[in-house]
């Protein structure tokens, strides 16, 4: 059966393309104890590269110390990382596969024991409720960022870039979604702010748009991906506050500002209950590049692309489980399913 799905695809943005299958971005924690990329996880990259997968979207990787919340992320704030993600990207650029490192600041989902002893930071001064796997303690109390310290947040996005580039990625995706930093900004029921970012539509999407504006003019339209999360499964399905006319305003603003690539993520949810009831909305006053599905069968993908909701489909389970997926699938290989023992090695 010919499908559009792997069929080679150009994109004014990205170029030609193997085919429209995307690996996702998902946070692994196998860096080093310095944060540093290390051999065995540029030879994962590689591993799914040639059997063929068209973009690979890195695990998350924080912009800087301060920022962190996780246990053996990589970060990405200084030469020492620019160097240690090297590896990766030219074993990937052998197989013709465009990679983009993720960039992250985690907010208040973190805890003064990943960054450095600073206190978290966030849009409220609230912690976020739980409990916190990666140390098994609560998350702790953020502070709230200053007017006046906003600008040296989108600096260190700025650097992180700078150094994404000269690690010889493709481009940028900037994690705007499952409730970190830049999400706490949208969420109205975490944005408690009572200046011009937070409150109105407007003010709650200053933060995200001001940051896009500086990394677009910066980068460019072609080296930057915007990932954000509107809808995802938290305990049950967790949409933005005035969903709609948040969409309405935010993508037309991103349209605006030069934006042409998105990714729309779920966090594990039913796509079709999350992600694809989004991108409905979202197709309606998007005509550029949008990615999305993580959970979807072959068959739904190609539906989803033929229908024109979807220009590349994101896989991360399964390409966990398969890095040979495409190979598997072009042959008629039965796939092995995922379980969650493969997250305790890189495969």
């Amino acid at each position: 059966m010919k499908l559009k799905l792997l069929e080679p695809f150009e994109n004014k943005y990205l170029g030609q393309l193997n085919n429209r299958v995307v690996m996702s971005a998902m946070t692994r924690s196998f860096a080093n104890n310095s944060h540093e990329h290390t051999t065995q996880m540029a030879e994962y990259y590689e591993r799914r590269a040639k059997n063929g997968i068209a973009r690979i979207l890195t695990e998350g990787v924080i912009i800087h110390p301060t920022g962190d919340g996780y246990n053996n992320t990589p970060h990405i704030w200084n030469n020492i990382y620019v160097s240690s993600w090297k590896t990766a990207t030219e074993k990937v650029h052998v197989f013709n596969t465009k990679i983009f490192c993720q960039l992250w600041h985690c907010g208040r989902i973190s805890h003064e024991d990943f960054t450095g002893g600073v206190q978290p930071v966030s849009s409220t001064d609230r912690p976020a409720e739980g409990i916190n796997k990666q140390n098994g303690k609560q998350y702790a109390k953020p502070r709230r960022l200053t007017k006046e310290e906003i600008p040296e947040i989108y600096n260190l996005f700025l650097n992180a870039g700078e150094n994404t580039i000269k690690a010889g990625f493709d481009g940028i995706e900037l994690h705007f979604g499952h409730g970190y930093l830049v999400d706490e900004f949208f969420d109205a029921r975490i944005n408690d702010r009572m200046d011009e970012y937070g409150g109105s539509i407007e003010n709650r999407c200053r933060f995200a748009l001001e940051l896009t504006d500086l990394m677009i003019k910066k980068f460019g339209s072609k080296k930057v991906i915007i990932r954000m999360s509107p809808s995802r499964d938290m305990g049950g399905i967790h949409d933005w506050p005035d969903l709609d006319k948040m969409l309405d305003y935010l993508i037309k603003e991103f349209n605006r500002l030069g934006v042409r690539m998105l990714d729309i993520s779920c966090a594990n949810a039913n796509y079709f209950e999350t992600s694809g009831r989004i991108i409905r909305l979202i197709r309606k006053m998007w005509q550029h590049l949008i990615m999305s599905g993580a959970s979807l069968s072959i068959e739904n993908a190609e539906k989803e692309i033929q229908s024109g909701y979807l220009d590349m489909v994101t896989w991360g389970r399964m390409l966990i489980a398969n890095p040979d997926f495409l190979t598997k699938f072009k042959h008629s290989i039965p796939l092995t399913e995922f379980n969650r023992d493969m997250l305790e090695y890189l495969y």
